[in-house]
């Protein structure tokens, strides 16, 4: 994103941020409210005109703020109104930079409903095992990445995997990833997982590692990887036991390979 598009986003969080702390019902309003800029940003996908109006600095801005408010007055709430007023008035790069902007504040405002109804965690972590099951389903993942299948289409079947497995929120998330896809189905969901860490000030660490990890072991290595890495962690821990010993730490994309299979491999290279 451009920094003149960065700059906007900003202040649209920030407001964002402030309008869901003042409300009664928080978690309801930015449940509703992160839906509906989803719905938006997809309007938008499917509107160049539209969307090439509310980004032209030659039309005054009270004229794009009356195009974005006769359209979408009566089919979104004032809250979400508000945004997309403001949104329209700034100033955006290009096109492209809106639509991520209203998706990146839809996922704000997701999320922030999450943590009001104390169910941020669980989100986290069922985002981040559904981009493990994708990884483990190639096939799933290949049909939900087919560009020549409709939007519609990639997010029903979706629901129908994720029907009953994950909370309400996770399921909007996971949704709009694989109706507009940016990249691969795992990488978008990783993506948002980083987000949301990002949200609470935390950094991602995936850890593999031989043999379950108990609460102590944890414990111990998120304060290990928050020396390294001079951040609070969200650590994301599974098994595989192919590794033989040890574990593979990744964040970002940084990889601290400390597993038996790993120590051979490089054991093997250096007698080559």
């Amino acid at each position: 994103m451009h920094a003149a598009s960065r700059a906007t986003l900003d202040q649209l969080s920030e407001s964002l941020d402030g309008t869901l702390r003042g409300a009664a019902d928080s978690a309801s309003l930015g449940a509703q409210t992160g839906t509906e800029l989803f719905e938006v940003a997809d309007l938008l996908d499917a509107d160049r005109a539209l969307r090439m109006a509310l980004v032209d600095t030659t039309i005054p801005a009270d004229r794009r703020v009356g195009l974005a408010e006769s359209l979408l007055g009566s089919k979104v709430s004032a809250t979400t109104l508000e945004i997309i007023s403001s949104a329209v008035k700034a100033t955006w790069s290009n096109t492209r930079d809106l639509r991520h902007g209203l998706v990146e504040l839809g996922r704000r405002a997701l999320l922030r409903a999450a943590q009001e109804q104390g169910q941020k965690a669980r989100v986290d972590d069922e985002l981040y095992q559904l981009a493990r099951l994708l990884e483990k389903e190639p096939e799933l993942e290949m049909l939900l990445a087919d560009r020549l299948a409709s939007a519609d289409a990639r997010r029903d079947l979706f629901a129908k995997v994720l029907y009953g497995k994950v909370s309400a929120i996770t399921e909007a998330l996971a949704l709009q990833v694989v109706g507009r896809p940016l990249d691969r189905p795992v990488e978008d969901l990783d993506a948002v997982g980083v987000f949301s860490a990002a949200l609470d000030g935390r950094t991602v660490a995936r850890v593999i590692s031989a043999a379950p990890l108990n609460e102590s072991q944890e414990q111990v290595l998120e304060q290990k990887l928050e020396k390294i890495y001079g951040s609070a962690m969200s650590v994301h821990s599974e098994v595989d036991a192919s590794l033989l010993g040890g574990a593979v730490i990744r964040v970002g994309d940084e990889v601290i390979d400390g597993s038996t299979t790993g120590k051979l491999e490089r054991l093997r290279r250096s007698l080559a």
